[in-house]
This record gives structure tokens, C-alpha cells and sequence, in this order.
């Protein structure tokens, strides 16, 4: 999946980064990496927190713009850029022009049934974790239980899933 999003990324960005004069040349490929690795975390850490609303309004053709997701990957780019040294307004210019739209592009081609470069279940599944790269139930169990973990030294299960943390409310 990184790799395919890398791909969309490259055919994306050409004048964001490619053209942008502000950009060394040198640093092209690794902002593309940049930009593709900040959507995928973003996307992942939405799965780990279990905030399917807002994925779900996103890949069923809600707008990318101004949503968590696009939030969090464009803030996480820029801080990618800000190692790479360029200034934090060119890296604020270039997150904002290409972030929303690639994960528009992602999620299009997620949802278009003669474009196989995404599918959803299996970017679920990678974003879950899923041992096998696919998302079913089990994946599903295992954000909301921490997973299939070995007991600790009372023979009990370390907790750490969602409904272990909802727990920790009630205390």
C-alpha cells in the first residue's frame, strides 16, 4: 500500500514539489516519502484511536479538507519538511496544496471498482495491522481489546484496547 501511495504522491505533486523552486532538488523524492508516510500514519493512528466516523466520512466521498486526517498528516509533514530544511512556510504551502488532494485521490481510488491500485479492505487492513494485510473481524476485536497478547505474570491479559482504556473512565 506504501508503495502504491508513494506512487500517487509522485503523479500529484509534480509542481507542489518537483517545480517548487523553494524545494532542493535532492529532497524531491524524500518529501514525496514524507508526504505518502504522514497520510498513512494519519490514517493509521485515526484506525488506533477508533475514530471510524471520520474515516468513514472521508472514504465514502466526504471531503479530505479540512478533516482530522488531512489535519494530522499535514502537521506531520511539515515537521517531516522542517528536518529536511525547508523554511516552514514553503513546508506549510506544499502540505496544504497537496495533502488534502492526495487523500481525496486516495480515497477515489478506493472507491472506484475498475482502479485495483486501493483496495479498501486492504487498506483497512494494513491500517489495523491485520497480520495478513487483510481487515476482518478479528482486526476489528483486536483494536478494541489490545489484541491477541500473552498474559502477564498474574495470567492475565495486559490491557491497552479501546475498551480497556473506556474502563479507565469509570474508575
Amino acid at each position: 500500500m506504501l508503495e502504491n501511495l508513494n506512487e500517487l504522491v509522485r503523479e500529484n505533486a509534480q509542481d507542489a514539489v518537483v517545480n517548487n523552486s523553494e524545494i532542493p532538488n535532492e529532497h524531491n523524492e524524500a518529501v514525496i516519502e514524507a508526504a505518502s508516510g504522514s497520510i498513512f500514519e494519519s490514517l493509521k493512528e485515526q484506525v488506533s484511536s477508533g475514530n471510524f466516523s471520520g474515516l468513514a466520512d472521508i472514504f465514502n466521498g466526504g471531503n479530505a479538507e479540512g478533516s482530522a486526517v488531512a489535519a494530522q498528516a499535514s502537521g506531520s509533514f511539515v515537521d517531516k519538511l522542517s528536518g529536511l530544511g525547508i523554511n516552514a512556510e514553503t513546508a506549510k504551502n506544499v502540505a496544504s496544496s497537496i495533502i488534502p488532494s492526495i487523500i481525496g485521490k486516495l480515497t477515489q481510488k478506493t472507491n472506484d471498482p475498475n482502479d485495483s491500485s486501493f483496495n479498501l479492505q486492504d487498506v483497512l487492513g494494513k491500517l489495523a495491522g491485520g497480520s495478513d494485510g487483510k481487515f476482518d473481524l478479528s482486526d476489528v476485536m483486536g483494536m478494541f481489546n489490545g489484541g491477541n497478547q500473552a498474559p502477564n505474570a498474574d495470567g492475565q491479559a495486559e490491557g491497552g484496547g479501546i475498551v480497556d482504556k473506556l474502563k479507565g473512565l469509570f474508575n
